[in-house]
């Protein structure tokens, strides 16, 4: 009972944090499911649908702060959402998938501890690589259970193709159209989330309604950003160790 408690308030925080800076949080959900043993069979569909509830609430705030770019967003989607669900329809081996999300884990580690958000003078989007991005992206979304957010925000701002806020508005609807694709693309599969995902789903709501707000009142917590860190470091040691 107490495991089932921790592992609440873990998915609560994670919302929390993720939905501050736009994100759905599906890599944190995915990693505090692998800390508490979840099987693999039931993380993907899990996180889809934390993600697509998390992000949807996320964007509205940031939609409502003025921050979203139309224009910005279609050459990532056109591609992503169709990639998104034939990703989420392969049948993934379980010792692949954890060196997979591992890998995707340390990638969220290097973006929250090492990439730095400067404001950039932004600059025209160059078309053919934002159909590229949004492909490869979209597939590896759906494939593993992500959004991929986590991709998309430092390669906004690196290419310098959007300010700080009008990424986490693109992150947020970009993660929310290709959770919901990926779904479309786990029911085709098996829908299989696991047994709590209606407590999940409401952590996930009251967290994201939190982690908007103070995210538009530009409150970060660096402390909070290593503490999640260390977690996704732990979570993707442990698939490696596991793999």
């Amino acid at each position: 009972m107490e495991t089932e408690f921790l592992f609440f308030i873990a998915i609560l925080l994670t919302s929390i944090l993720y939905s501050s800076v736009g994100h759905g949080g599906a890599s944190g959900y995915l990693a505090v499911m692998a800390l508490f043993a979840i099987p693999p069979i039931y993380m993907r569909a899990s996180a889809l649908t934390l993600n697509m509830f998390v992000a949807g609430i996320s964007f509205y705030h940031f939609y409502r702060g003025g921050h979203f770019r139309l224009k910005l967003l279609l050459p990532f989607v056109a591609l992503s959402i169709p990639m998104s669900f034939l990703g989420a329809r392969v049948d993934v081996n379980p010792i692949t998938y954890k060196v997979i999300l591992g890998v995707f884990l340390l990638m969220a580690v290097i973006r929250m501890l090492f990439f730095t958000k400067t404001e950039k003078e932004t600059k025209p989007i160059h078309l053919p690589l934002a159909l590229l991005f949004g492909a490869v992206l979209g597939f590896f979304s759906g494939m593993i259970g992500i959004g991929g957010g986590i991709i998309l925000s430092p390669l906004l701002l690196l290419m310098g193709w959007a300010s700080i806020k009008e990424t986490a508005a693109i992150s947020a609807i970009f993660i929310f159209l290709n959770s919901a694709s990926g779904i479309l693309g786990v029911m085709a599969q098996g829908f299989e989330p696991i047994s709590s995902i209606y407590i999940l789903i409401v952590l996930g709501i009251i967290g994201s309604m939190i982690g908007s707000r103070l995210g538009q009142k530009k409150f970060t917590s660096k402390y909070l950003m290593y503490v999640l860190s260390f977690v996704l470091l732990f979570a993707s040691f442990k698939l490696f160790y596991l793999s």
